[in-house]
Protein backbone atom coordinates (compact mmCIF):
# COMPACT_ATOMS: atom_id res chain seq x y z
CA UNK A 1 0.00 0.00 0.00
CA UNK A 2 1.57 3.21 -1.16
CA UNK A 3 0.98 6.64 0.68
CA UNK A 4 0.59 8.88 -1.75
CA UNK A 5 -0.91 12.53 -1.13
CA UNK A 6 -3.68 13.89 -3.08
CA UNK A 7 -3.82 17.83 -2.82
CA UNK A 8 -7.73 17.68 -4.03
CA UNK A 9 -10.39 19.42 -2.11
CA UNK A 10 -13.75 18.04 -1.76
CA UNK A 11 -15.71 20.33 -0.42
CA UNK A 12 -19.32 19.12 -0.60
CA UNK A 13 -17.95 16.11 1.16
CA UNK A 14 -16.66 17.88 3.98
CA UNK A 15 -19.70 19.85 4.29
CA UNK A 16 -21.60 16.67 4.30
CA UNK A 17 -19.82 15.12 7.54
CA UNK A 18 -18.95 15.13 10.90
CA UNK A 19 -16.11 17.77 11.15
CA UNK A 20 -16.83 21.15 12.50
CA UNK A 21 -14.10 23.52 9.67
CA UNK A 22 -17.01 22.81 7.58
CA UNK A 23 -19.86 21.13 9.12
CA UNK A 24 -20.18 24.88 11.38
CA UNK A 25 -20.39 26.94 8.51
CA UNK A 26 -23.46 28.58 6.58
CA UNK A 27 -24.11 27.89 3.01
CA UNK A 28 -21.93 29.45 0.61
CA UNK A 29 -19.28 30.10 3.32
CA UNK A 30 -15.44 29.00 2.62
CA UNK A 31 -13.67 27.70 6.00
CA UNK A 32 -10.04 28.92 6.86
CA UNK A 33 -10.27 29.01 10.63
CA UNK A 34 -10.32 25.76 12.45
CA UNK A 35 -6.59 23.82 11.88
CA UNK A 36 -7.92 20.71 10.13
CA UNK A 37 -6.64 19.72 6.92
CA UNK A 38 -8.98 19.71 4.11
CA UNK A 39 -7.26 16.95 1.96
CA UNK A 40 -8.27 13.21 2.14
CA UNK A 41 -6.42 10.83 4.66
CA UNK A 42 -3.87 9.14 3.83
CA UNK A 43 -4.65 5.28 1.27
CA UNK A 44 -2.17 3.91 4.22
CA UNK A 45 -4.09 4.67 7.35
CA UNK A 46 -7.61 4.33 5.98
CA UNK A 47 -5.97 0.64 4.98
CA UNK A 48 -4.99 -0.05 8.45
CA UNK A 49 -8.54 1.14 9.70
CA UNK A 50 -10.31 -1.39 7.38
CA UNK A 51 -8.11 -4.13 8.74
CA UNK A 52 -9.71 -3.85 12.45
CA UNK A 53 -11.79 -6.34 12.96
CA UNK A 54 -12.33 -6.53 16.54
CA UNK A 55 -13.78 -3.52 18.99
CA UNK A 56 -13.23 -5.16 21.62
CA UNK A 57 -11.36 -3.67 24.61
CA UNK A 58 -7.64 -2.75 23.42
CA UNK A 59 -4.85 -5.48 24.27
CA UNK A 60 -1.35 -5.25 23.27
CA UNK A 61 0.80 -8.37 24.64
CA UNK A 62 4.03 -7.09 23.38
CA UNK A 63 3.59 -3.73 24.52
CA UNK A 64 1.63 -0.54 23.41
CA UNK A 65 2.57 0.05 19.69
CA UNK A 66 1.95 4.12 19.73
CA UNK A 67 4.82 4.21 22.34
CA UNK A 68 6.92 2.33 20.10
CA UNK A 69 5.98 4.12 17.36
CA UNK A 70 6.29 7.65 19.11
CA UNK A 71 10.07 6.73 20.38
CA UNK A 72 10.85 5.05 16.56
CA UNK A 73 10.26 8.67 15.15
CA UNK A 74 11.77 10.76 17.73
CA UNK A 75 14.92 8.76 17.43
CA UNK A 76 14.74 8.78 13.21
CA UNK A 77 13.48 12.05 12.28
CA UNK A 78 14.39 14.42 15.09
CA UNK A 79 17.31 12.81 16.43
CA UNK A 80 16.34 12.84 19.98
CA UNK A 81 15.64 9.30 21.98
CA UNK A 82 13.35 9.50 24.49
CA UNK A 83 13.81 7.74 28.14
CA UNK A 84 12.05 4.52 27.88
CA UNK A 85 9.21 3.53 30.27
CA UNK A 86 8.61 7.29 30.40
CA UNK A 87 5.65 7.62 27.53
CA UNK A 88 2.10 7.50 28.28
CA UNK A 89 -0.97 7.54 25.78
CA UNK A 90 -3.59 10.16 26.23
CA UNK A 91 -6.52 11.33 24.36
CA UNK A 92 -5.34 14.85 22.59
CA UNK A 93 -2.81 17.52 24.05
CA UNK A 94 -5.64 19.54 25.96
CA UNK A 95 -5.95 16.42 28.09
CA UNK A 96 -2.03 16.60 28.36
CA UNK A 97 -1.85 20.17 29.49
CA UNK A 98 -4.59 20.11 31.68
CA UNK A 99 -3.37 16.84 33.28
CA UNK A 100 0.13 18.57 33.45
CA UNK A 101 -1.40 21.80 35.19
CA UNK A 102 -2.61 19.45 37.71
CA UNK A 103 0.31 17.97 38.50
CA UNK A 104 3.18 20.28 38.47
CA UNK A 105 1.11 23.47 39.88
CA UNK A 106 -1.42 24.85 42.32
CA UNK A 107 -3.87 27.26 41.71
CA UNK A 108 -2.68 30.65 41.68
CA UNK A 109 0.29 29.56 40.84
CA UNK A 110 1.70 31.30 37.03
CA UNK A 111 2.00 29.49 34.00
CA UNK A 112 4.55 30.74 31.23
CA UNK A 113 3.44 30.80 27.39
CA UNK A 114 4.05 32.57 24.32
CA UNK A 115 0.99 34.82 23.21
CA UNK A 116 -0.63 34.77 20.90
CA UNK A 117 -1.47 31.59 21.57
CA UNK A 118 -4.05 28.33 20.87
CA UNK A 119 -7.27 29.50 22.52
CA UNK A 120 -7.85 26.28 24.27
CA UNK A 121 -4.47 26.65 26.35
CA UNK A 122 -5.39 29.93 27.59
CA UNK A 123 -8.19 29.06 28.31
CA UNK A 124 -7.45 25.98 30.05
CA UNK A 125 -4.91 27.86 32.20
CA UNK A 126 -7.44 30.53 33.24
CA UNK A 127 -10.20 27.87 33.97
CA UNK A 128 -7.75 25.88 36.49
CA UNK A 129 -7.25 28.85 38.34
CA UNK A 130 -3.88 29.72 37.23
CA UNK A 131 -1.86 32.87 36.02
CA UNK A 132 -1.10 33.71 32.68
CA UNK A 133 2.45 35.30 32.08
CA UNK A 134 2.75 36.08 28.48
CA UNK A 135 5.94 35.97 26.73
CA UNK A 136 6.84 37.57 23.44
CA UNK A 137 7.14 34.64 21.10
CA UNK A 138 9.75 37.00 19.73
CA UNK A 139 12.02 38.67 22.15
CA UNK A 140 12.11 36.20 25.37
CA UNK A 141 12.55 37.26 28.56
CA UNK A 142 14.25 34.63 30.46
CA UNK A 143 13.51 36.31 34.35
CA UNK A 144 9.74 36.01 33.17
CA UNK A 145 10.03 32.88 34.53
CA UNK A 146 11.20 33.98 37.95
CA UNK A 147 7.87 33.31 39.77
CA UNK A 148 5.94 30.47 37.48
CA UNK A 149 5.17 27.33 38.34
CA UNK A 150 5.63 25.45 35.03
CA UNK A 151 6.45 27.27 30.90
CA UNK A 152 4.32 26.09 28.28
CA UNK A 153 6.08 25.82 24.75
CA UNK A 154 4.08 25.90 21.66
CA UNK A 155 7.17 25.03 19.06
CA UNK A 156 6.41 25.24 16.28
CA UNK A 157 4.16 28.25 17.28
CA UNK A 158 0.48 28.40 16.51
CA UNK A 159 -0.48 31.21 15.50
CA UNK A 160 2.47 32.42 14.43
CA UNK A 161 4.33 30.25 12.37
CA UNK A 162 7.82 30.77 14.42
CA UNK A 163 9.83 27.51 14.73
CA UNK A 164 12.36 28.40 17.67
CA UNK A 165 15.98 28.64 16.50
CA UNK A 166 18.50 26.16 19.31
CA UNK A 167 19.89 29.33 20.67
CA UNK A 168 16.37 30.56 21.67
CA UNK A 169 15.49 26.92 23.03
CA UNK A 170 18.88 27.31 25.02
CA UNK A 171 17.61 30.45 26.41
CA UNK A 172 14.48 28.87 27.40
CA UNK A 173 16.23 25.48 28.61
CA UNK A 174 18.91 28.04 31.02
CA UNK A 175 15.96 29.68 32.34
CA UNK A 176 13.90 26.81 33.26
CA UNK A 177 17.44 25.57 34.79
CA UNK A 178 17.97 28.38 36.56
CA UNK A 179 14.65 29.29 38.31
CA UNK A 180 13.67 25.64 38.67
CA UNK A 181 10.83 25.45 36.32
CA UNK A 182 9.03 22.06 34.44
CA UNK A 183 8.33 22.89 30.85
CA UNK A 184 5.73 21.31 28.76
CA UNK A 185 6.41 21.43 25.02
CA UNK A 186 3.32 21.31 22.48
CA UNK A 187 5.12 19.80 19.24
CA UNK A 188 2.24 19.09 17.51
CA UNK A 189 3.54 20.46 14.43
CA UNK A 190 7.16 19.36 14.32
CA UNK A 191 6.28 17.82 11.01
CA UNK A 192 5.41 20.85 9.71
CA UNK A 193 8.36 22.96 8.83
CA UNK A 194 9.07 24.19 5.67
CA UNK A 195 12.23 24.75 3.86
CA UNK A 196 15.36 26.61 5.62
CA UNK A 197 13.74 25.74 9.36
CA UNK A 198 14.39 22.74 11.37
CA UNK A 199 12.21 21.51 14.70
CA UNK A 200 14.42 20.27 17.22
CA UNK A 201 12.63 18.86 20.62
CA UNK A 202 13.23 21.03 23.76
CA UNK A 203 14.04 17.97 25.45
CA UNK A 204 17.64 17.09 23.24
CA UNK A 205 18.99 20.54 24.28
CA UNK A 206 20.36 19.27 27.47
CA UNK A 207 20.20 16.57 29.58
CA UNK A 208 18.72 18.97 32.25
CA UNK A 209 16.16 20.13 29.96
CA UNK A 210 14.84 16.10 28.72
CA UNK A 211 14.42 15.97 32.97
CA UNK A 212 12.72 18.82 33.36
CA UNK A 213 10.63 18.38 30.35
CA UNK A 214 7.07 16.64 29.27
CA UNK A 215 6.95 16.51 25.28
CA UNK A 216 3.63 15.82 23.99
CA UNK A 217 2.86 15.44 19.97
CA UNK A 218 0.50 13.69 18.08
CA UNK A 219 0.25 12.12 14.47
CA UNK A 220 -3.43 14.23 14.17
CA UNK A 221 -2.16 17.38 13.17
CA UNK A 222 0.26 16.37 10.21
CA UNK A 223 -1.68 13.85 8.83
CA UNK A 224 -5.16 15.10 9.28
CA UNK A 225 -6.64 12.79 11.80
CA UNK A 226 -7.77 14.49 14.38
CA UNK A 227 -10.95 13.26 15.20
CA UNK A 228 -9.05 9.52 16.17
CA UNK A 229 -7.78 11.21 19.25
CA UNK A 230 -5.08 9.71 20.15
CA UNK A 231 -1.43 11.41 21.62
CA UNK A 232 1.55 11.37 23.61
CA UNK A 233 3.34 12.74 26.58
CA UNK A 234 6.82 11.87 26.80
CA UNK A 235 6.90 12.45 30.95
CA UNK A 236 10.66 13.57 31.82
CA UNK A 237 10.45 15.21 35.83
CA UNK A 238 10.69 12.54 37.74
CA UNK A 239 8.05 14.53 39.91
CA UNK A 240 5.41 15.01 37.72
CA UNK A 241 5.60 10.59 36.63
CA UNK A 242 5.25 9.99 40.45
CA UNK A 243 2.11 12.38 40.69
CA UNK A 244 1.00 10.55 37.76
CA UNK A 245 1.79 7.43 39.04
CA UNK A 246 -0.05 8.24 42.16
CA UNK A 247 -3.50 8.57 40.04
CA UNK A 248 -5.99 5.78 39.97
CA UNK A 249 -5.79 3.56 37.21
CA UNK A 250 -7.59 4.90 33.79
CA UNK A 251 -8.25 7.99 35.36
CA UNK A 252 -7.95 9.81 32.23
CA UNK A 253 -8.85 7.45 30.27
CA UNK A 254 -7.45 6.59 26.98
CA UNK A 255 -7.83 6.43 23.33
CA UNK A 256 -9.48 3.30 21.77
CA UNK A 257 -8.23 0.79 19.34
CA UNK A 258 -8.59 2.97 15.93
CA UNK A 259 -6.97 6.22 17.21
CA UNK A 260 -3.75 3.83 18.05
CA UNK A 261 -4.24 1.89 14.95
CA UNK A 262 -4.09 5.23 12.22
CA UNK A 263 -1.10 6.93 14.78
CA UNK A 264 0.90 4.03 14.21
CA UNK A 265 0.13 3.84 10.44
CA UNK A 266 1.56 7.71 10.00
CA UNK A 267 4.16 7.50 12.08
CA UNK A 268 5.52 4.37 10.28
CA UNK A 269 4.08 3.96 6.76
CA UNK A 270 2.65 7.24 5.20
CA UNK A 271 6.01 8.80 4.60
CA UNK A 272 5.37 9.74 1.33
CA UNK A 273 1.84 10.99 2.04
CA UNK A 274 3.85 13.82 4.28
CA UNK A 275 6.13 14.56 1.66
CA UNK A 276 3.61 15.28 -1.22
CA UNK A 277 1.47 17.55 1.63
CA UNK A 278 4.46 19.70 2.21
CA UNK A 279 4.97 20.13 -1.23
CA UNK A 280 1.35 21.72 -1.24
CA UNK A 281 1.68 23.09 1.67
CA UNK A 282 5.26 24.85 0.52
CA UNK A 283 3.36 26.27 -2.99
CA UNK A 284 0.44 27.36 -1.19
CA UNK A 285 2.55 29.44 1.25
CA UNK A 286 4.39 31.09 -1.36
CA UNK A 287 0.78 31.78 -2.46
CA UNK A 288 -0.45 33.74 0.33
CA UNK A 289 2.91 35.36 0.70
CA UNK A 290 2.74 36.80 -2.61
CA UNK A 291 -0.47 37.61 -2.11
CA UNK A 292 -0.02 39.22 1.57
CA UNK A 293 2.43 41.43 -0.45
CA UNK A 294 -0.03 42.96 -2.74
CA UNK A 295 -2.75 44.37 0.16
CA UNK A 296 -2.65 47.78 0.46
CA UNK A 297 -1.85 48.02 3.91
CA UNK A 298 1.24 47.39 5.88
CA UNK A 299 0.58 44.02 7.19
CA UNK A 300 4.27 43.35 8.26
CA UNK A 301 3.64 39.55 7.05
CA UNK A 302 6.16 37.04 7.84
CA UNK A 303 5.60 33.90 6.06
CA UNK A 304 5.25 30.65 8.32
CA UNK A 305 8.68 28.93 9.07
CA UNK A 306 6.04 25.99 10.30
CA UNK A 307 2.33 24.69 10.43
CA UNK A 308 -0.24 25.92 7.75
CA UNK A 309 -1.24 28.82 9.73
CA UNK A 310 -1.01 32.29 8.17
CA UNK A 311 -1.07 35.50 10.86
CA UNK A 312 -2.05 38.28 9.14
CA UNK A 313 -2.36 41.76 10.78
CA UNK A 314 -5.23 43.82 9.36
CA UNK A 315 -4.89 46.70 11.09
CA UNK A 316 -5.00 49.95 8.77
CA UNK A 317 -7.60 47.54 6.83
CA UNK A 318 -10.97 48.91 5.78
CA UNK A 319 -12.04 45.63 7.77
CA UNK A 320 -12.81 47.18 10.94
CA UNK A 321 -11.67 46.39 14.32
CA UNK A 322 -13.45 42.63 14.52
CA UNK A 323 -11.29 41.74 10.95
CA UNK A 324 -12.40 37.67 11.09
CA UNK A 325 -16.32 39.10 11.66
CA UNK A 326 -16.36 41.42 8.95
CA UNK A 327 -14.96 39.07 6.64
CA UNK A 328 -17.02 36.20 6.89
CA UNK A 329 -20.36 38.46 6.81
CA UNK A 330 -18.81 40.38 3.59
CA UNK A 331 -16.36 37.66 1.61
CA UNK A 332 -17.88 34.86 2.73
CA UNK A 333 -14.57 33.41 4.41
CA UNK A 334 -14.36 32.38 8.01
CA UNK A 335 -10.90 33.03 9.38
CA UNK A 336 -9.82 32.37 12.94
CA UNK A 337 -10.27 35.45 15.06
CA UNK A 338 -7.17 37.53 16.70
CA UNK A 339 -9.24 38.03 19.61
CA UNK A 340 -8.95 34.43 20.39
CA UNK A 341 -4.97 34.17 20.50
CA UNK A 342 -4.25 37.25 22.67
CA UNK A 343 -6.08 40.59 23.87
CA UNK A 344 -3.60 42.35 21.96
CA UNK A 345 -4.10 40.75 19.00
CA UNK A 346 -7.53 41.69 18.06
CA UNK A 347 -6.82 43.00 14.76
CA UNK A 348 -5.36 39.63 13.55
CA UNK A 349 -6.93 36.80 11.86
CA UNK A 350 -5.30 33.58 11.21
CA UNK A 351 -5.48 31.63 7.75
CA UNK A 352 -5.51 27.85 7.67
CA UNK A 353 -4.07 27.09 3.87
CA UNK A 354 -4.25 23.64 3.88
CA UNK A 355 -7.03 23.28 1.16
CA UNK A 356 -6.67 22.69 -2.33
CA UNK A 357 -4.65 25.32 -4.61
CA UNK A 358 -8.21 26.16 -6.26
CA UNK A 359 -9.72 27.00 -2.87
CA UNK A 360 -7.08 28.74 -1.32
CA UNK A 361 -7.04 31.05 -4.44
CA UNK A 362 -10.61 31.37 -4.03
CA UNK A 363 -10.53 32.42 -0.24
CA UNK A 364 -7.90 34.95 -0.93
CA UNK A 365 -9.54 36.30 -3.75
CA UNK A 366 -12.79 37.30 -1.25
CA UNK A 367 -11.16 38.58 0.71
CA UNK A 368 -9.53 40.85 -1.84
CA UNK A 369 -12.68 41.14 -3.02
CA UNK A 370 -13.62 42.85 0.28
CA UNK A 371 -11.18 45.98 -0.10
CA UNK A 372 -13.45 47.43 -2.99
Amino acid sequence: MTAVFDPRADIARLRSGHGVKWGALPPGVLGAWVADMDFPVAPVILSRLREVTDFGYPHWPAGDPVVAAFEERMAGRFGWTPAPGRTRVFTDLIQVLQVIIEAATVPGDGIAVHVPNYPPFLASIVRAGRRIVPLDPDAFDPDALRDCALLVLVNPHNPTGRVFRPEELAVMADAARKYDVPVLSDEIHADLVHAGHRHIPFAAISPDAAARTVTTTSATKSFNIAGLRCAVAHIGPDRIRAALDRMPLDYFGQPGILGRVATVAAWREAGDWLDGLLATLAANRERITRWAATLPWDSGFRAPEGTYLAWLDCAGSPFGPDPAVHLEGVAGVRLGRGADFAEHTASFVRINFATSPEVLAEILARITGALT
